[in-house]
């Protein structure tokens, strides 16, 4: 009579092959960190552009229904109320922006500054001077930002 006999085979994995895994999820991890931590800052450039197009687009749409009074946060003194609340403009209810933008370089700084510096969150050039003009000035600079590298201010 025959006699079966079972072998037990132990069924596991070796040193070397945890090793190559964990050394394969290490650079996997540091391919894809890199394009995490690039999203953030890319997602706060965008926001600045949008902002931007909105805010000039308001702006000159306020400018074109009251022309007699133009948007000049900094010479009337009155920052974003103009656009918010109506400020002192006859007539303006102030429907062009439901708050005050915050620029996301500038740690949501919605204050307007006519010179660089100082860290406002937007920078207004004097209508009478350079013509209708808002930027965003970029974090810890003395400098506008320029998202697409044209060399002009976005």
């Amino acid at each position: 009579m025959r006699t079966k006999i079972k072998t037990r085979v132990n069924r596991a994995f070796t040193l070397i092959e945890i090793l190559i895994v964990v050394v394969i999820l290490g650079i996997l991890a540091a391919i894809v960190i890199p394009q995490f931590t690039d999203a953030s800052q890319q997602a706060m450039e965008s926001s600045v552009v949008t902002q931007l197009q909105t805010l000039r687009s308001q702006i000159e749409l306020h400018d074109i229904q009251f022309p007699l009074t133009p948007f000049d946060p900094v010479g009337n003194f009155q920052g974003w109320d103009q656009l918010t609340t109506g400020g002192t403009d006859p007539g303006n209810n102030g429907d062009y922006l439901q708050m005050e933008p915050k620029n996301p370089m500038m740690n949501g700084s919605a204050e307007i500054a006519l010179a660089v510096g100082g860290g406002k969150g937007w920078i207004w050039a004097d209508p009478n001077t350079w013509g209708f003009s808002i930027y965003a000035p970029a974090q810890d600079e003395l400098g506008f930002l320029d998202l697409d590298n044209d060399g002009n201010a976005d």
